[in-house]
């Protein structure tokens, strides 16, 4: 499994590759968990598109992101779930709690509209 961080613009792009299961390196997990939080995003996109298993390691990971970014006002949102993944999230109800989309450009998307209505609220509210 390789996790990769990336800057797109305003937002953090985590691509996870492979599969994601238990035993997976910890220190390597908290490695790339301290990269994100260093980056200090508040809008982060988690593409699961390379990856086609994940295991509870993984959707604690994923969680723990979730989390940690949602704490701190910040937008989440995963894309390019693989059919499999996209069962476990529906299995666990993870799906209803976990914003998703479909692939990376509707992800981004959504945190871009995010922004749009959080500016017009702010903007009502001055009014």
């Amino acid at each position: 499994m390789v996790i990769e961080v990336l800057q797109q613009d305003d937002v953090c792009v985590l691509r996870i590759e492979g599969r994601f299961v238990t035993g997976s390196e910890p220190e390597y997990l908290s490695a790339k968990m301290d990269e994100l939080r260093r980056l200090n995003s508040g809008k982060v996109l988690v593409d699961l598109q390379e990856m086609p298993y994940i295991g509870s390691t993984g959707i604690g990971f994923i969680v723990g992101i979730f989390s940690s970014v949602t704490m701190n006002s910040g937008q989440f949102v995963l894309v390019g779930l693989q059919p499999r993944v996209q069962e476990l999230f529906r299995l666990t109800r993870l799906n209803t709690i976990l914003p998703i989309a479909p692939d990376r450009q509707a992800g981004l998307a959504s945190l871009r509209a995010e922004d749009s209505k959080a500016g017009a609220a702010s903007a009502d509210s001055r009014s």
